[in-house]
């Protein structure tokens, strides 16, 4: 490897190890303040969001799985429980309507 393909990593290195450490500073500032509760709704927004975003031009058989994924969540807030009826959900509708 030539000198700048060391410099390159090196280089990389550094900014993954920085981006970690102002995270490490940032976060533990975040969890002083009075926006610690951002910190505890994150993961699920995050989620929210990128199942948002997979159903937007998706069928109606897709909508509906995803209803009754929605209602097993709430009713059972279980995560293995909701996956297995939102795909039998789906498979179902798609039997049905072909």
């Amino acid at each position: 490897m030539t000198s700048s393909h060391w410099l390159i990593i090196l280089t990389l290195a550094v900014a993954a190890l920085s981006i970690r450490i102002i995270g490490l500073f940032a976060g533990s500032k975040v969890r002083a303040s009075k926006h610690s509760w951002v910190l505890e709704e994150l993961p699920g927004l995050i989620v929210v969001s990128l199942i948002a975003t997979s159903l937007s031009g998706q069928s109606v058989q897709m909508w509906m799985a995803a209803a009754v994924a929605l209602a097993v969540a709430i009713t059972t807030n279980h995560v293995i429980a909701t996956m297995c009826l939102g795909v039998v959900a789906f498979a179902g509708l798609s039997l049905i309507t072909g």
